[in-house]
C-alpha cells in the first residue's frame, strides 16, 4: 500500500526500528543507515536472545528493509547522504537529541535539499525544552509521565510496566504522523516535519486516567486486592482464585451476586462498586479465592461474567484466538535458521502483508541502492576503497 514510498531510516535500539518497520510491512522501500560496525541493536539482545549469533533483538525490528553501510562524518558519506535525500521521500530519526544537526543532517538542512520531504524525530522529550538533552528510554518515559505509579500493590514501589509499551505505541504514533504527512504532501505538495516523542507517548496511553485527574476525578489508592487500576469500578483487576489467578473487568453486581456465596455483597450499593470500591474489591477477592480457576471459569461461562485466564507466554502459544489471527511470522535466516517473530499487527482485506526481505545483513543494499540514484560502478568502487561505504559489512 506504500509501495513507490521511499524512506531512509537512521534509527536503533526499538521505537525507531519499530516505527519504519511498519512502514516496510506496508510496502515502503525502507534503506537502512548504519556505521560500519551496524546499528546497536546487531549486537545486543534481552534475554541473551541470540539464534546462531544473530541477534533476536535486531530481527524482531528490521525486517522488509535493505542496509546502507557510510561513514556519516566523512565529507564523502555526507555527500551520498544528500545524493539519497535527493529521491527519498522520507527520513526517520532516532539518534540522541542534537546528533543530526551535528553531522549536517538536521530538518532544515535536508528540506534546502528536498522541500517535500517528511521528516521524523523519535525522540525522548521532544525537540527542545528543558530535558531536550536528557537520554529517553521506554522505562523512564514511564516514570516521568505518571504510568508507572498507577501499577503495583498497595504498599508497595510502583510496578512499571513489564514490556516496552511506551516505545511500541510511539512507533505506532510515529508512523501515524508520517503517513498523515505523506497524504497532505500528495495534496499540497509540501514537506513536514514529524516529533514523536516517548513522553507524550507515555502520557497518550494514560487517556483515561489523566482525563479524568484533570477534571476533578479522584484516583484511589493502589491496592493489594487485585484492582488493577485506580479508577476502574471494581472488581477490575487480577484476583486469587484457590490455585492460581484470575481476570475479572466490568461486571455489576447484580451479575456478581449470582456467583457469589449469598449475601456477599448485600451490604453495598451499585454506586459501591465505584464511590466504595476499595472495600467492594476486598469483598470480591475474598470470594474468589474460595475456588479454583477452572471452577470459577464454569460458573463465569454461565453467567456472562467478564473474565479472563491470566496466560504465561506457553498459554498464549496455545490460545485458540491467539492461533487463530495468525499473529507469529516465521523466517527462515540463512544464519539464524528458524525465527519466529511478532508478525504485522493489522490485516489488510483479510490478509497480512508480505514478508518481501529478510532482516539484512550489515550493509548489503549498500552498492544496490547507489546504482538505483545513477551511481556509477567505478564512483561505487572508489567509494569502497577509500572506506566511505562497505559492502557486507566488510571493509
Amino acid at each position: 500500500m506504500l509501495h513507490g514510498i521511499k524512506v531512509l531510516s537512521f534509527t536503533h535500539y526499538l521505537q525507531g526500528p519499530s516505527c519504519v518497520q511498519i512502514l516496510a510491512d506496508l510496502g515502503a522501500d525502507v534503506v537502512k543507515i548504519e556505521p560500519h560496525k551496524g546499528a546497536f541493536e546487531r549486537g545486543w539482545s534481552g534475554c541473551d536472545a541470540y539464534k546462531n549469533g544473530v541477534s533476536v533483538f535486531f530481527m524482531l525490528g528490521n525486517r522488509n528493509q535493505r542496509s546502507f553501510t557510510v561513514d556519516l562524518k566523512s565529507s564523502e558519506g555526507k555527500r551520498v547522504i544528500y545524493d539519497l535525500v535527493k529521491e527519498y521521500d522520507v527520513v526517520v530519526e532516532n539518534y540522541r537529541a542534537g546528533v543530526m544537526g551535528k553531522l549536517g543532517f538536521s530538518y532544515e538542512r535536508l528540506r534546502q535539499i528536498n522541500p517535500g520531504l517528511v521528516y521524523c524525530s523519535c525522540s525522548g522529550y521532544g525537540d527542545s525544552g528543558p530535558y531536550f538533552k536528557k537520554p529517553g528510554q521506554d522505562l523512564l518515559a514511564q516514570s516521568l509521565s505518571g504510568l508507572a505509579a498507577l501499577n503495583g500493590p498497595g504498599g508497595s514501589p510502583p510496578v512499571p510496566l513489564g514490556s516496552t509499551v511506551v516505545d511500541q505505541h510511539g512507533a505506532v504514533l510515529a508512523a501515524l504522523g508520517i503517513i498523515t504527512a505523506l497524504f497532505d504532501r500528495e495534496r499540497t505538495g509540501k514537506g513536514h516535519k514529524v516529533d514523536a516523542c516517548l513522553l507524550n507517548a507515555a502520557l497518550d496511553l494514560q487517556t483515561e486516567p489523566l482525563g479524568y485527574y484533570l477534571n476533578g476525578g479522584r484516583l484511589t489508592p493502589r491496592t493489594d486486592s487485585g484492582l488493577a487500576t485506580r479508577f476502574h469500578e471494581s472488581p477490575y483487576g487480577i484476583y486469587s482464585t484457590k490455585d492460581t489467578y484470575i481476570t475479572l473487568s466490568l461486571n455489576s453486581q447484580e451479575k456478581l451476586e449470582k456467583v457469589f456465596e449469598p449475601g456477599a455483597l448485600s451490604r453495598f450499593s451499585k454506586r459501591d462498586q465505584s464511590s466504595g470500591r476499595l472495600e467492594f474489591d476486598r469483598v470480591v477477592a475474598e470470594q474468589m479465592r474460595k475456588r479454583t480457576t477452572e471452577e470459577w471459569i464454569e460458573l463465569f461461562e454461565a453467567n456472562d461474567i467478564w473474565y479472563a485466564p491470566v496466560h504465561e507466554y506457553e498459554d498464549v502459544l496455545k490460545d485458540p484466538q491467539v492461533q487463530h489471527n495468525q499473529v507469529f511470522l516465521k523466517m527462515q535466516h540463512p544464519v539464524a535458521g528458524e525465527v519466529t517473530v511478532l508478525n504485522h499487527p493489522n490485516r489488510y482485506d483479510g490478509k497480512a502483508p508480505e514478508l518481501r526481505r529478510l532482516p539484512p545483513d550489515l550493509g548489503s543494499g549498500t552498492q544496490e541502492v547507489l546504482r538505483e540514484i545513477g551511481y556509477r560502478q567505478e564512483e561505487i568502487d572508489r567509494l569502497l576503497r577509500e572506506k566511505v561505504i562497505t559492502d557486507g559489512g566488510k571493509e
